[in-house]
């Protein structure tokens, strides 16, 4: 009789096993699910992480973004807002969509050379940031704005919201209908952007 008790424990401890496996693996995928929530519309040519884009994609954290010459590329990120890399453009994209009690939900822009314009929710936080500048937009308000970067200036137009412009130990708060620069050029580069 305890050999048929022992055998009976065995196999409930394999069975708790195979049930915990499994849950971890769908915990796993239902994470990677979350961490891929940008869905992306092209117009022209877009890359991705060197690859061709096209709409409908899925843009996921930690990806690079970058436009050619007259292209555009849209990623959309359900309720935080949405993301416009303009022609020409390079930026590189994080974001959090674990919104609590004590932590709003982010986006994180690496801007490389190029211009994107933000349109993000009240409750989001959005940075961005180039090699010199950081650009924050405050919470509590829906916020839009375009950021250009270029031989290392950085100019910020907002439309709505609030934003902070940082340029060392320098910060520049621009409301709605303000637009400011700031940065240093880089040597022996030229500014071939209208600003």
């Amino acid at each position: 009789m305890t050999t048929s008790i022992r055998k009976i424990q065995i196999l409930m401890f394999c069975m708790t096993l195979a049930c915990v496996g499994g849950m971890s693996r769908l915990t796993l995928a239902s994470d990677n699910a979350e961490e891929q929530v940008g869905l992306l519309t092209v117009t022209g040519t877009v890359t991705v992480n060197g690859k061709p884009a096209a709409t409908g994609d899925i843009v996921a954290a930690g990806s690079e973004v970058q436009t050619a010459t007259g292209s555009s590329a849209v990623v959309t990120l359900g309720k935080l807002g949405r993301i416009e890399a303009l022609p020409s453009t390079t930026l590189k994209l994080r974001y959090d969509i674990h919104t609590t009690s004590h932590a709003s939900a982010s986006i994180a822009i690496l801007l490389g050379d190029g211009s994107i314009k933000v349109s993000a929710a009240k409750e989001g936080m959005v940075n961005v940031e180039t090699n010199q500048t950081a650009t924050r937009a405050s919470l509590g308000a829906e916020k839009v704005f375009t950021v250009d970067n270029a031989c290392g200036n950085t100019s910020v137009s907002v439309a709505e919201g609030n934003v902070e412009l940082r340029f060392g130990h320098t910060v520049k708060k621009i409301a709605a209908g303000g637009r400011e620069t700031a940065g240093q050029t880089k040597p022996g580069c030229t500014l071939s952007r209208n600003r």
